[in-house]
């Protein structure tokens, strides 16, 4: 190559605009480095930094993984690149990683972690909407960010299952901000039967259903059968079970999809698209929820409001749920049948109570003064759970009550929720259709009847 065409190419290569060129020159750095470094196959890889101009791999967002995007996937993503040999240095800042195990808790792991209480108060403020961090268990995972210099925690992350994770982001000197991860995936269904020997409860436990999903068939059925008396020895039972995957992995999240018993009693429960349950004839299984967690309906104090300014810190955080202006004691009731999922007392939250309504649906009640209800309970619909207060951080006595769909919180006030009724008239083609589906793949399943 001439020195002409060295000044014409130099001349070219400065009409480009700075951040392009440093980017280009990064990314053929990678490269050549990716080739001219040992494959995995000979044990070695290259340390190499990703930085966020590589966006071609939605590798860094600022130096840092994206909530959705875990360190498992940038590494299957680097292999499809052809770039295995790559070794991901996924933060600038001291990275330590906590598994929970059975007897931890929060306040000793940031001991434990040379963090202090100051900070994990910090977090808990942050987590106040959220309340993510009151149901740790064992296997959950907590990554902690480090500043290298000084020491102080600049982020922390919260992994519950591939599914859902949350990040919650230093923003100044005394408070964090957090970001929520939820992903669907795939829910591949599977049919579990089992034929009926003793009791109903035993022969599905045995067939493979757990404690929940038993309890939830129990109390879907329980208005039209008799489980005690009218379930004989040699009737038999299928179920169409759906279990959320991610990457082909179990989250443990599951849901039921359908519900037969045949033999001596013949009875069936079918999911539709509106998030309800139907007999074979379209008439809801669920019974009706109660718009009001109260006897009687009180002055909203502040509705539901993602985007709202806090009373006390003055920040714009989610409002998700509704402020009801309760003097203390007013008894609490629950807005629908269910079993009681938490009962904590936070805080920030105060004194509450969740309640979870089958597989979609969730209710919470925050700042009681008394909880009359245990975790583990089972609950239905107007019984007392608990006597409101001002029990946390709030400016006064009232019940804040939400209402979760499938994770995600929604208005309380306006959301679609179980009413008893039928299907309706211009839905009853498509409800139709979904039995039909449903009752196909029980068909075609060739399930073998588990013996007790």
């Amino acid at each position: 190559m001439g020195v002409t065409q060295v000044r014409r190419l130099h001349r070219g290569w400065q009409t480009i605009p700075h951040l392009h060129r440093r980017g280009i020159s990064i990314l053929a750095l990678l490269v050549l480095v990716v080739m001219i470094w040992p494959t995995e196959d000979q044990g070695l890889e290259a340390a190499v930094y990703l930085p966020p101009e590589l966006s071609h791999l939605d590798a860094l967002n600022g130096g840092f993984l994206p909530g959705n995007f875990t360190e498992e996937r940038l590494r299957e993503r680097l292999r499809g690149e052809g770039m295995a040999a790559v070794q991901i240095d996924s933060s600038p800042y001291d990275v330590d990683t906590y598994e929970i195990s059975s007897g931890d808790s929060l306040s000793g792991i940031f001991d434990r972690m040379g963090l202090g209480q100051t900070v994990m108060y910090q977090i808990l403020s942050a987590d106040e909407s959220l309340l993510a961090l009151d149901v740790l268990r064992a296997g959950h995972r907590l990554k902690f960010y480090k500043h290298p210099d000084t020491g102080r925690l600049e982020r922390m992350e919260l992994y519950v299952h591939a599914g859902y994770q949350v990040a919650y982001e230093r923003f100044d000197d005394d408070s964090f901000e957090y970001e929520e991860t939820l992903i669907e995936g795939d829910w591949p269904q599977r049919v579990i039967g089992g034929e009926i020997n003793g009791s109903f409860y035993v022969s599905a436990r045995g067939a493979g259903l757990s404690d929940r999903e038993v309890a939830e068939i129990t109390r879907l059925l329980e208005d039209s059968i008799d489980f005690r008396r009218q379930i004989r020895a040699g009737d038999t039972f299928d179920v169409i079970r759906a279990e959320q995957m991610i990457n082909g992995r179990a989250t443990g999240r599951t849901r039921i999809e359908a519900i037969r018993i045949h033999g001596h009693t013949k009875r069936s429960a079918f999911l539709f698209e509106d998030g309800n349950y139907y007999d074979e004839k379209g008439e809801s299984l669920q019974r009706a929820f109660m718009r009001y967690p109260s006897n009687q309906r009180y002055r909203i104090s502040s509705g539901f409001n993602p985007t709202r300014r806090h009373p006390v810190t003055g920040r714009v955080t989610p409002h998700n749920g509704t402020d009801f202006a309760m003097s203390t004691g007013t008894p609490v009731l629950t807005t629908g049948d269910g079993v009681v999922t938490r009962v904590e007392n936070h805080p920030f939250a105060g004194k509450y109570v969740e309640i979870q309504h089958g597989s979609r649906y969730t209710t919470r009640y925050m700042h009681l003064d008394r909880i009359l209800v245990r975790h583990g309970q089972s609950v239905n619909r107007g019984d007392r759970i608990g006597l409101s207060g001002a029990t946390g951080r709030v400016t006064g006595p009232h019940l804040h009550f939400e209402l979760h769909i499938n994770g995600r919180p929604v208005d309380p006030m306006r959301a679609e929720i179980p009413m008893a009724e039928s299907v309706p008239d211009d839905q009853r083609e498509a409800f139709e259709k979904r039995v039909e589906e449903l009752l196909l793949v029980v068909e075609n399943s060739n399930v073998q009847y588990a013996r007790q």
